[in-house]
């Protein structure tokens, strides 16, 4: 299968550059899911456009059972800072998270696929907007998953590039893996006033510090140690000039977590936090906005991945998942059949080691066909299985 898969690497390379180049974000990738969809077509693939509103599936074969494979196809607003001849075209839009490579070895595995016998059916997965929600909090991912694309799924098995692991290594456990996710936004009401006369005001940057201490003690005091969670605030607004003051001030946030039982303990526990404000004679109001729950790998796929890494990089080159804290919407697939996501090294030297949303990420393209290798290889095995 590497032999295989290295046969394409040009056409991998051609592809990923490509996309690089032309990079879109949301769900606003036309012309990245046009080309998907054209050359699954030239593969045979029945294809179906516009799935989770810009996405595309396709699937080859008949009966069951059907391993999907996903591929996320945007990018993110960051204006990128690479010097290379395949650099992006649209000011500040960059692939600085990998999905132009997820995107071209998913075809890459999809042309080896097209070539091979197996029963059942394989079914393609590339989906828009896995950075970004629409307007009701929802992602690429949960769109899809609305418009029916994991029907009669058995498994689903995506990969995702790590820029701080070598070329010719994966990383693979079963288990949490990343974080659910919460957006909550907050404002935070006194009574302004003038700066001279704090005594007839409710001063509402006094209310937000101690609710902010009060945020910042959650996972300390209220949460059991062994449950990996976190709540962060990212932004802090509020005042106009420097001697009067608001009325009211506006503080935002995340929350992750990997325990689905701790889910709705940290909401109630941050309604607990901006109550302060309420006992200091102000008021608040605050919502959420779910984002997707923890991606957790199924201990049989993840295993099948593992075996299949082994065999073709050795032992020494399979490690175990690093967990983050940071979120993947892969999970909004994985509530409708088992499955797991892998890592797959791409570092070849300090150009290709920036972290992941950083301006000059970048990967080594040898990696290209290696990933494509073990998305197309672990797809057949578990077909056998």
């Amino acid at each position: 299968m590497l032999k295989n898969a290295h046969t394409l690497t040009e056409e991998l390379i051609e592809w990923r550059r490509d996309l690089h180049q032309h990079p879109e974000i949301g769900f606003d990738v036309q012309r990245t899911a046009a080309k998907v969809a054209d050359e699954l077509e030239k593969m045979g693939y029945r294809v179906t456009r516009g799935v989770g509103r810009t996405g595309v599936t396709a699937e080859i074969g008949a009966g069951t059972p059907v391993v999907a494979l996903r591929a996320d196809m945007d990018a993110l607003p960051i204006l990128e800072q690479n010097a290379v001849e395949y650099v992006s075209q649209a000011k500040g839009k960059m692939h600085a998270c990998g999905h132009d490579a997820h995107t071209s070895m998913a075809l890459g595995a999809a042309q080896i696929l097209s070539k091979e016998k197996f029963n059942g059916r394989v079914r393609f997965l590339f989906q828009p907007s896995e950075e970004t929600a629409d307007e009701e909090g929802k992602s690429g991912a949960e769109r899809m998953a609305e418009d029916g694309c994991m029907n009669e799924v058995d498994f689903v098995i995506a990969q995702h590039v790590d820029p701080h692991a070598p070329v010719g290594t994966i990383g693979i456990s079963s288990g949490a893996a990343s974080a659910g996710v919460d957006s909550w936004f907050a404002e935070i009401r006194g009574v302004g006033g003038h700066g001279a006369h704090p005594d007839k005001t409710i001063d509402p940057f006094v209310l937000a510090a101690h609710v902010i201490i009060a945020l910042n003690s959650i996972i300390s005091r209220r949460v059991d140690p062994f449950a990996p969670a976190v709540v962060s605030i990212g932004s802090f607004h509020g005042g106009f000039t420097e001697n009067v003051i608001p009325e009211s001030v506006k503080i935002t946030g995340t929350l992750r977590y990997m325990n689905l039982e701790l889910h709705q303990e940290l909401r109630a526990e941050i309604r607990r936090a901006f109550e302060v404000a309420r006992t200091l004679g102000g008021n608040y109001e605050l919502k959420f906005e779910y984002g997707g729950p923890p991606m957790i790998n199924e201990i049989n796929v993840a295993a099948m991945i593992e075996e299949t890494g082994v065999d073709l990089l050795g032992r020494e080159n399979v490690h175990e998942l690093r967990k983050s804290m940071g979120a993947e919407d892969f999970g909004a697939f994985l509530a409708h059949a088992p499955g797991a996501m892998f890592t797959l090294g791409t570092r070849g030297g300090d150009e290709t080691g920036f972290a992941l949303h950083h301006p000059r990420f970048d990967i080594d393209e040898r990696a290209l066909p290696i990933g494509t290798a073990l998305l197309a290889e672990t797809a057949l095995r578990l077909l056998k299985k």
